[in-house]
């Protein structure tokens, strides 16, 4: 008599157990939930636990359990009510330097976890993932052009030795260039007109000086305001890919709005904060021919600002850019080997490293500053209702003296922390915003076609395979319930690799798995219908 050798029933039985034991975690479902996490300078500890206990103990809201993690501490709760009131509340207490944001965090119990059993990812439409409506701050990319034009010139009328007395921005708009005799004007007039077709070119007077007042035009401007936000989109889907998530959304919507949808994102606060960072950084050369006491006393000399240095007291650093953000392409952060501090290793594009080589050449020996600039909206309670300010953080990180000329690549230190570096070059990687943006909308998405659907279409699977299941059992009697065994085994494993796969099911997916279920007995068929 043959017997089926004994390797392969093991086999058989291995892949059964490990299939069943990874298909698990989606009968657990999920669990609404807060997620609160910090940023750099502020620790979640103790205090902070007894802080939300005491804040939900308050408004009369039972939490099912709060957990410490890597990313912070998860509050979860029984129904989406509790969590959207909780997080409202929680708000108002935890304001500066914490991130809250709305989760579904999976319910699968720690043991499993332990054994890296993670249920599939759900898309959008199947009540997994979270939605952001963001607004570009199209009136600061205009600001930022105009800025631009103001080093461009300077530039300009320097090489044509071309004497003005100022040149800035105009905070109304447009910028102004002041001369001392007419006959100048003419001459910066007469260039920039020629170098500069778009832009709209006015003249006045008053004061004994001369004027040059130029503004961008509709079209130049409206142009501006568009790139804006198509660079943001570009830069966010690069962000959105650093984080790894599967199928994102990410579209325009009307002139100035960017909608981000993440399916199956587990880590809202960690997507929250990535997507919304405006870190950059600048390189300059400090000022060491004026005195910084002066400059603090408010006397700061012209070409220069006074900037706060990251671990205490004050730099003069000139105006003048050598790179920034825009040139970096590509950023890695790690570990200095000689202090064992935190660093980013920097590696710029041929225009900026050939910009930073001239730069060090010429001042070997003197100080270089890293400015570390990052927008930050603060919310504070006022009059019991929550209100959000945006401020702008810019600091010195990094002092030091140039030994040798460098270029291309470098490294970057002065960072707090490891974290902050890994975020950083995150950042970097994935490139500047051309505008700030703020989250102006946020929630975790319920399913677009209506519950009512996902209902049917999972009862459709089921349905489905115990259709298959009776008419084979009927009809092929024994045989049928072998076919039954194997049509079981089947969903369960495509359901286990799906899920260590981490592979996101939206309801086309689960269309599938009902034509995988009617297709699954096929051979079998075949083979009884060969028999009989």
């Amino acid at each position: 008599m043959n017997q089926y050798p004994w390797w392969k029933n093991l086999l058989i039985v291995v892949v059964v157990l490990v299939s069943a034991l990874y298909a698990l975690p989606n009968l657990y479902g999920e669990d609404p939930a807060v997620q609160i996490s910090s940023n750099r300078g502020v620790s979640i500890n103790d205090a902070t636990v007894e802080t939300v206990r005491a804040e939900l103990k308050r408004i009369g809201i039972d939490d099912k359990r709060m957990e410490m993690t890597d990313r912070g501490l998860i509050v979860r709760f029984a129904n989406t009510e509790d969590q959207l009131r909780a997080r409202d509340n929680l708000e108002k207490v935890l304001t500066e330097g914490y991130i809250l944001a709305l989760n579904l965090a999976p319910a699968t119990p720690d043991w499993l976890r332990a054994m890296g059993g993670q249920p599939m990812y759900l898309g959008l439409d199947l009540r997994g993932g979270v939605h952001f409506l963001m607004e570009v701050d199209t009136d600061a990319a205009v600001a930022m052009a105009e800025e631009r034009y103001v080093g461009d010139f300077r530039m300009l009328l320097r090489g044509e030795k071309i004497r003005y007395l100022t040149i800035k921005r105009n905070p109304q708009g447009g910028v102004d260039i002041k001369f001392r005799t007419a006959d100048v004007r003419a001459k910066a007039e007469n260039l920039i007109r020629k170098e500069y077709r778009d832009l709209i070119v006015e003249e006045s007077e008053g004061g004994n000086a001369y004027f040059l007042k130029l503004k961008l035009g509709k079209a130049e401007i409206r142009e501006t305001r568009s790139f804006a936000v198509q660079q943001n989109i570009t830069t966010l889907r690069n962000r959105v890919n650093e984080l790894g998530v599967a199928e994102p959304l990410i579209q325009r919507q009307g002139e100035s709005r960017i909608v981000v949808q993440l399916p199956g994102v587990q880590d809202t606060a960690r997507a929250k904060e990535i997507l919304g960072a405006t870190a950059t950084l600048e390189y300059r050369m400090a000022d060491e021919s004026h005195d910084v006491q002066d400059a603090i006393n408010g006397r700061v000399p012209a070409g220069t600002r006074l900037y706060k240095k990251r671990e205490g007291g004050y730099v003069l650093l000139k105006n003048r850019i050598i790179v920034t953000g825009d040139s970096i392409v590509d950023a890695r952060s790690g570990i200095d080997t000689q202090d064992g501090s935190p660093m980013v290793t920097v590696t710029l594009d041929a225009k900026g490293a050939k910009k930073m080589l001239n730069n060090t050449k010429e001042n070997v020996g003197k100080l270089m500053a890293v400015v570390y600039i990052e927008n930050k909206i603060d919310t504070k309670v006022v009059d019991g209702e929550v209100v959000k300010t945006k401020r702008v953080v810019e600091e010195v990180i990094s002092l030091a003296t140039i030994r040798e000329p460098f270029g291309k690549r470098f490294q970057t230190t002065g960072l707090d922390s490891a974290e902050e570096g890994r975020d950083l070059a995150l950042l970097l990687r994935a490139g500047a915003l051309s505008a700030p943006i703020e989250i102006i909308e946020e929630r975790t998405v319920g399913p677009s076609l209506g519950q009512d659907n996902i209902d049917k279409g999972v009862k459709s699977v089921i349905i489905g395979f115990l259709l298959v299941l009776v008419f084979m059992a009927i009809y092929y009697k024994g045989f049928g319930l072998m076919a039954n065994v194997a049509l079981a085994l089947n969903l369960v494993i495509i359901i286990a690799v799906l899920s260590m796969l981490q592979a996101t099911l939206t309801l086309p997916g689960i269309a599938g798995i009902v034509l995988t279920v009617g297709m699954a007995v096929d051979a079998n068929v075949l083979i009884f219908e060969r028999i009989r």
